[in-house]
């Protein structure tokens, strides 16, 4: 199945160029890239999604992380194909695309398996929201908004109230998104882990915390909170009230991304962030 970037033409050149290399394979796409295209375009995405076998990306990031939640928990291979500025997990260049593709095809690639939360939103004590994500899950104020107290339990133990801007709760995967310019750390992929990032905290002690994997993350919106809200992925949100429990775990599911085998992890993230230039 393939998931193109909204109003990006290279992705839809790239897109019936991929069809063409591969004639004797049933190809989809999401009802936005058919239309364009001038395929079939009536079934829903959620239903294409259900019956994909692999996962083409094209366009960045937020690209890839709205393929993941198209597949919901489905364990199916991720091929990210670069045509942002950025792309920590679209890996794979257009220039190298359909050789990468053709390795990918006759089953000669290696997958990545990458952590999820699992998220869930109660209001006096009623599920109003729950959801899955691979980057984060994050609390933060609008425009006017005060600062808010966000009180914060781990594994059913105090930790702090944040006084801050909002609070990211970030997988490995996303701590190169928000969390990393919130001044969180970077965390590698394997690692069982959350990340734990205040969004500019009043009191400049209260730091980014690494937490194992295996437990839960617990925060409840105290004194005023208006005008806060819960974004998940930067992808879905909702607007949050005073007294507000926000639930944060890893998930049983897991989203498999497609390596480059010319980059390896510390090689992105050197081409990525530039380390190493003047």
């Amino acid at each position: 199945m393939l998931v193109a970037k909204r109003g990006k033409p290279e992705a839809a050149a790239l897109a019936r160029k991929i069809r063409d290399h591969c004639p004797d394979r049933t190809i989809i796409a999401e009802p936005h890239l058919a239309e364009q295209l001038g395929w079939d375009s009536s079934e829903p995405e959620s239903a294409l999604a259900a019956r994909a076998e692999l996962m083409i990306v094209l366009g960045g990031d937020g690209t890839l992380i709205h393929a993941a939640r198209l597949l919901g928990g489905r364990s199916v291979p991720v091929l990210g194909v670069n045509l942002g500025s950025l792309g920590f997990m679209t890996e794979i260049p257009s220039r190298e695309m359909f050789g990468m593709l053709d390795e990918v095809l006759a089953g000669k690639f290696k997958a990545e398996s990458r952590m999820k939360l699992t998220c869930r939103l109660l209001r006096a004590d009623q599920v109003v929201l729950q959801d899955e994500v691979l980057n984060d899950v994050v609390i933060n104020k609008g425009a006017l908004a005060r600062i808010g107290d966000h009180e914060t339990l781990v594994g059913g133990q105090y930790v702090t109230t944040f006084k801050s801007d909002g609070v990211i709760v970030a997988t490995p995967t996303g701590s190169t998104a928000y969390s990393m310019s919130a001044g969180g750390p970077i965390v590698h992929p394997a690692v069982d882990s959350m990340i734990l990032t205040p969004i500019c905290p009043h009191a400049l002690t209260q730091r980014p915390i690494v937490i194992p994997g295996d437990q839960m993350i617990s925060i409840t919106l105290k004194g005023d909170a208006a005008d806060f809200y819960l974004t998940l992925d930067g992808q879905a949100g909702l607007a949050l009230q005073t007294g507000d429990r926000l639930e944060v775990q890893r998930s049983g599911n897991r989203v498999l991304l497609i390596r480059n085998p010319r980059l390896d992890y510390f090689g992105m993230l050197r081409q990525k962030l530039r380390w190493g230039e003047r």
